[in-house]
């Protein structure tokens, strides 16, 4: 049995390793955020282990649109940054993240 390759996969997170064979091409950032949610996520890990998946996922489309518009076919996050944002006027919280990367092709 041969194993499966994910032949669409465009991101790849720290440790995991994209294809051996692609060369870097560039580097840059990306913001996202999660969506927002009436109060606060500080003291509350269900809401922020929620919200960390919102924000991955966020990050992870972005970065395969900025794959796309710059004509790579991977990205390599090494490094992100993730903030709690609040909006005192709106009462609204949300995860906020930066996310640098390499690009490949």
């Amino acid at each position: 049995m041969t194993a499966h390759l994910d032949t669409d996969r465009i991101v790849y997170w720290h440790r995991e390793l994209p294809p051996a064979a692609a060369a870097v091409v560039g580097d840059g950032e990306v913001e996202a955020d999660s969506v927002r949610v009436p109060g606060t996520l500080v003291n509350r890990d269900h809401l922020w282990a929620q919200h960390r998946g919102e924000l991955t996922e966020a990050a992870r489309a972005r970065l395969e649109q900025e794959v796309r518009r710059r004509g790579g076919r991977y990205a390599h996050v090494l490094s992100e940054a993730i903030d709690v944002k609040r909006n005192d006027a709106t009462g609204e919280t949300w995860l906020h993240g930066r996310f640098g990367y390499v690009m490949l092709s």
